[in-house]
C-alpha cells in the first residue's frame, strides 16, 4: 500500500472460528511425527522429575528435524535443553560424525536429559553442558562453524542469542526458535510482557540484514533465519 502498511491478503486457511489448530496439529503428528518408545519415555521421565510441560509438541520437533536435514547441518547448538526431547529428533537428523551440543541451566534437568539421549541410543552424537546459556555460547566457537542455532529457553534473552547466533553460524547456517507467536498474543501484544518481549524479538529478526527470516506456522510459531 502507499503508506508502506502491507496489505491484508487471504491466508488460505479458513476463519479462525473453523479452524481447528490442535486437531490439524494431531493430524500431523498422526501421520508425520509419531512418537517411537523413547519419545515418549522422555516425556515420561520429565513429568515424572516434576519438569515443566513445555518440550517442543511432536509436530513442531518434526518440522525441526527436517529443517536440520534440508540443511545438512553437521554442528548444532541447542539453548535450553529440559530433559532431550528435541535433541533426540535434532541428534537423530544428523549424519554420521555430527554433533549437537545442548545448553541447560538446570543440573538435574542436565542429567534427566544424559539419560534421555541413553535411552533414545543419541549420547554419543550430543554432549551436555551445564551453566548459563549466554555464558556457554559466548565460549563456543570458532565463529562460523556452526549449521544451527536452535533456541528454546528464556524468552528474555532470545535477542541476545541471536546475536551469538548470527556469531556462530555459517552461511546458509540455520537460526531457529520456538514460540514466536506466544499462544497467538503477539497479535495484541499490549496486554501480555512475554507477548510483547517476542513481538520485539520477531521485529528484530525482521530487520536483522545479517538473515533471510520468517515464522513457520506449526505450533507455536517456529521462527526460522537463514544467515546471509
Amino acid at each position: 500500500m502507499a503508506d508502506g502498511t502491507p496489505a491484508r491478503v487471504p491466508s488460505g486457511a479458513p476463519d479462525p472460528s473453523e479452524y481447528d489448530h490442535d486437531g490439524l496439529d494431531l493430524y500431523v503428528q498422526r501421520q508425520f511425527a509419531r512418537e517411537d518408545d523413547a519419545l515418549r519415555r522422555t516425556r515420561e521421565r520429565a513429568a515424572a522429575a516434576g519438569m515443566p510441560g513445555i518440550q517442543l509438541p511432536p509436530a513442531t520437533a518434526r518440522a525441526l528435524q527436517l529443517l536440520v536435514r534440508a540443511a545438512g547441518v553437521r554442528r548444532a547448538v541447542e539453548v535450553g535443553t529440559l530433559a532431550g526431547y528435541s535433541a533426540i529428533w535434532i541428534a537423530r537428523a544428523l549424519p554420521e560424525g555430527g554433533k549437537l551440543v545442548t545448553l541447560e541451566i538446570n543440573p538435574e534437568h542436565a542429567a534427566v536429559a544424559r539419560r534421555s539421549l541413553k535411552d533414545a541410543g543419541v549420547a554419543d552424537r550430543v554432549e551436555v553442558r551445564v551453566g548459563d546459556g549466554a555464558g556457554l555460547l559466548d565460549a563456543l566457537g570458532p565463529d562460523g562453524s556452526f549449521d544451527l542455532v536452535f533456541v528454546d529457553a528464556d524468552k528474555e534473552r532470545y535477542t541476545q542469542y541471536l546475536g551469538e547466533a548470527a556469531r556462530l553460524l555459517r552461511p546458509g547456517g540455520l537460526f531457529v526458535a520456538d514460540n514466536a507467536f506466544w499462544k497467538g498474543q503477539v497479535l495484541d501484544p499490549g496486554g501480555d510482557e512475554m507477548a510483547a518481549v517476542l513481538d520485539r524479538f520477531n521485529r528484530k529478526v525482521a530487520a536483522d540484514r545479517r538473515f533471510d527470516a520468517t515464522i513457520l506456522p506449526v505450533g507455536d510459531g517456529l521462527l526460522v533465519g537463514v544467515r546471509r
